[in-house]
């Protein structure tokens, strides 16, 4: 399947997240984007280095400016389970806006064609990094790295595009 591009309408997906009451709920992607501008950022897996220590903490400290200018929801998407994006989520305590959602199965990564296989890393499929600008469920940005990098998918290209 083709890569998400500018112009398409995304795929809805439900993944798992824990509201802040602690419980486990499954969102519809289409049910949080509908109707509003929303940032669907997403990264190879949680824990590992440029994931956490760039791309992830870019959208949390640029939250208030995202916010600022029309952004409803900033939804981090990664191939883990739902208690690991839980537990790493616990590792930003100063998040206010990121929502980390699981696709555990990597249903919704196929979905949008930006699965990553990494099976000769032992991380079998993951996602390709990325980030989308999307308003009322059409993408009006999708900057989508190659390889490893980490170029055109954090926040700071997000806000230009703004």
């Amino acid at each position: 399947m083709a890569p998400i591009k500018v112009g398409d309408v995304i795929p809805d997906g439900t993944l798992g997240y824990f509201d802040s009451e602690d419980q486990l709920q499954q969102l519809s992607i289409h049910s949080l984007a509908a109707g509003k501008k929303v940032i669907i950022f997403g990264v190879p897996g949680a824990f590992t280095p440029t994931c956490s220590m760039q791309h992830v903490p870019g959208f949390i400290t640029s939250a208030e400016e995202l916010v600022s200018k029309g952004v409803a929801e900033i939804l981090l998407v990664s191939v883990n389970d739902p208690f690991v994006m839980k537990a790493w989520a616990k590792t930003y305590p100063e998040n206010k806006h990121v929502k980390f959602l699981a696709d555990g199965s990597a249903a919704y990564t196929h979905s949008l064609g930006l699965e990553l296989d990494l099976g000769e890393k032992g991380l079998g499929t993951r996602s390709r990094r990325f980030a989308l600008l999307v308003d009322d469920l059409k993408v009006k940005v999708a900057n989508i790295e190659e390889g490893g990098a980490f170029i055109v998918s954090g926040a700071d290209e997000i806000l230009k595009a703004l």
